[in-house]
């Protein structure tokens, strides 16, 4: 059977919009979960005790935790090791999530291991138990270990989907080491309200014995991780800075940009050092110093000096959607899947610096789009504000539906909302910005008070002409349409067939299609949303859906 056909399948197991409501209001005991997974794993043919050969690093954050997987997974690549690596979500295909020497798998490999592990689940169906087979994302952990071991892999990097403590990824009873990255809010409505109570979730993914490495933290939700540690008898570590394990060496050289990315390559190098060292292999990095702790704080990792290994996988990593810049022609493409407040700050921060450095046209004009989305019970108001210093000259809002009609694609397919969900979320978000766009005479928090434009402490943007603009938005039904309004057939790669009729119905469509028609340079930030990004990505780089 052909990979369209598995991925229709699959689909089938994302809950409906309905059932999801039904279920977040009856959410039963976290703890039976994952018991449910376990009997899951078993009826799929392995054992808790199978994972044990994958010697996993088991990873976890709110922001950071796939970039710090790339990392960790290029590192360890650097030595010649055979690395598997789980995560969520795809950007394009879902076999992105499987991969296997930082490849996704193969759509031959994906549909031969979907079906096999399918049937086996359909022949061990109880008739009598209320849920016969796994949800969409319970299936791909149960595929990605069956592919995992099959290969033959010497090591996987797991990505936790949400929390930790109750999620399907933590039936791993004995990884080699776990990271957990910057902590932030996101997922309320599963992980609590509080800091705190976010933390106390991440760190379930801690074991009895098994060291942790953790980034810094604000205080309280640092004590929260560090009690769990203590409770369990896990030892949790502090990561240094980057800059204390470049210090006498040549600097560091990372392959995804960002100051927020530094964070995530010091705990990657903990992960892969600490892995090196649990499995016996001698060029793990040379120590530098050690630092005592202090009474009542984290015990510090040790500052090493980055094997040539370990700085090849850095200056290597790549992880697209996440900081990614794309130029073509007049266009410049900045993709980054930032979807919390914290996250949002640090992709405002790489959006400034980057446009900062562009070269500005000799003559004509620059144009700043904003493409946004945003989904679940995330605050969209919040990242709009955050947003808003940036100047835009328009704001596009559109769902994560890269077609009107995309039957002939089922990896984009998404049962768990509705159509007019969707479209009114899209409309609320351009009622928040131009609300925001009412009050454009507060005070713009990114300045640096006493500071030049363009200084080098400052995080203020290029000198921008004065807004003709500024308060522009759009609603667009699917990403095609609203790529097609942006790109006015000047991206080289995107070009759609005829732009579907009335797009340029709306006064400001018109008018603003002449201005990104005429002007040397147009700038586009899309955010708030990887599986936006996924969908920009589809139609921009047609060879990821090959």
């Amino acid at each position: 059977m052909e990979y369209q056909d598995a991925v229709r399948t699959l689909n089938t197991l994302q809950t409906n919009a309905n059932y999801l409501e039904m279920v977040k209001r009856e959410r039963g005991d976290p703890q039976t979960q994952l018991e449910t997974m376990k009997l899951y794993l078993a009826r799929s043919g392995l054992q808790v005790e199978d994972l044990d050969q994958l010697n996993i690093i088991h990873i976890t954050g709110t922001k950071g935790k796939g970039s710090t997987c790339a990392f960790t997974e290029r590192i360890l690549r650097s030595y010649g090791l055979k690395t598997g690596f789980f995560s969520s979500p795809h950007l394009v295909q879902v076999r992105e999530r499987i991969r296997i020497n930082g490849q996704p798998i193969s759509s031959e490999l994906f549909t031969k291991h979907f079906w096999r592990l399918y049937h086996r689940l359909e022949e061990t169906k109880d008739d009598s138990s209320c849920v016969s087979m796994p949800g969409y994302f319970r299936f791909l952990t149960l595929m990605a270990f069956h592919v995992f071991l099959q290969e033959k892999v010497d090591l996987a990097v797991v990505e936790v989907g949400i929390g930790g403590a109750y999620d399907c990824t933590n039936i791993i009873r004995k990884p080699v080491v776990c990271g957990i990255t910057s902590l932030g809010i996101d997922h309320t409505g599963l992980l609590g309200d509080t800091m705190e109570k976010i933390a106390w979730q991440k760190g379930g993914i801690f074991k009895s014995g098994v060291p942790a490495f953790t980034v810094l933290q604000p205080d309280e939700p640092l004590a929260v991780l560090r009690d769990r540690a203590q409770q369990i008898s896990c030892p949790l570590y502090l990561c240094p800075p980057l800059q204390a394990l470049e210090e006498g060496g040549p600097p560091l050289t990372l392959g995804l940009e960002g100051e927020h990315q530094w964070s995530n390559a010091a705990l990657a190098l903990q992960l892969a050092r600490c892995w090196l060292q649990q499995k016996g292999y001698q060029d793990a990095g040379e120590l530098k110093a050690s630092r005592p702790s202090l009474p009542g704080q984290l015990p510090p990792a040790p500052v090493f000096q980055p094997t040539p290994h370990m700085q090849q996988g850095l200056r290597h990593t790549e992880w697209p959607g996440r900081t990614q810049l794309l130029r073509r022609g007049p266009l410049t493409w900045y993709l980054d899947g930032a979807h919390t407040t914290s996250s949002m700050q640090a992709c405002v921060r790489w959006f400034r610096q980057a446009l900062h450095r562009c070269e500005r046209p000799d003559s004509g004009s620059e144009v700043r789009v904003l493409l946004f989305n945003s989904t679940g019970d995330r605050d969209s108001a919040a990242l709009l504000k955050v947003l808003q210093p940036c100047q835009f000259d328009y704001a596009i809002f559109c769902p994560n539906l890269v077609e009107m009609a995309s039957t002939d694609n089922a990896d984009q397919q998404n049962f768990t909302v509705t159509l007019d969900q969707v479209l009114l979320r899209c409309l609320t978000h351009q009622q928040h910005w131009s609300r925001l766009h009412e009050k454009q005479t507060s005070p713009d928090p990114w300045s640096t008070p006493g500071q030049e434009q363009g200084g080098p402490a400052s995080l203020l943007l290029a000198p921008h002409p004065p807004h003709t603009h500024g308060a522009s938005s759009l609603v667009f039904s699917c990403i095609s349409h609203a790529l097609q309004w942006i790109t006015q057939g000047r991206d080289p790669v995107f070009q759609p067939p005829n732009p579907p009729r009335g797009l340029l119905a709306h006064p400001v469509a018109y008018s603003g299609a002449m201005v990104l028609q005429e002007a040397a340079a147009v700038h586009v930030l899309v955010t708030g949303s990887l599986h936006l990004v996924g969908g920009v990505l589809k139609l921009l780089e047609p060879s990821l859906s090959q």
